[in-house]
């Protein structure tokens, strides 16, 4: 009973701890590939710099708080368990 309540929680902080690895991950994939395309449409077109950038920096904004939102749930569960 104790061994299966013990490897229940240890489950759930693995399962924790794998979660906030892969969003971290994810938000700098993420970050990475909005920064590349920003700067090469940036040479692209110079004049139309400060849209794209404006742009980059909302939607960067919204990866993290995706990351931000999936980091906060792993927290939940480590505590949980």
């Amino acid at each position: 009973m104790l061994f299966s309540l013990l490897l229940d929680i240890s489950y759930a902080i693995m399962g924790a701890g794998i979660g906030a690895g892969l969003a971290a991950i994810g938000a700098g994939i993420g970050i990475g590939r909005i920064g590349g395309s920003a700067m090469e449409a940036m040479a692209r077109q110079p004049e139309a710099s400060g849209k794209i950038q404006g742009a980059m920096l909302v939607i960067a904004a919204l990866v993290e708080v995706a990351a931000l939102f999936g980091l906060v749930i792993c927290l939940m569960i480590s505590f949980k368990g």
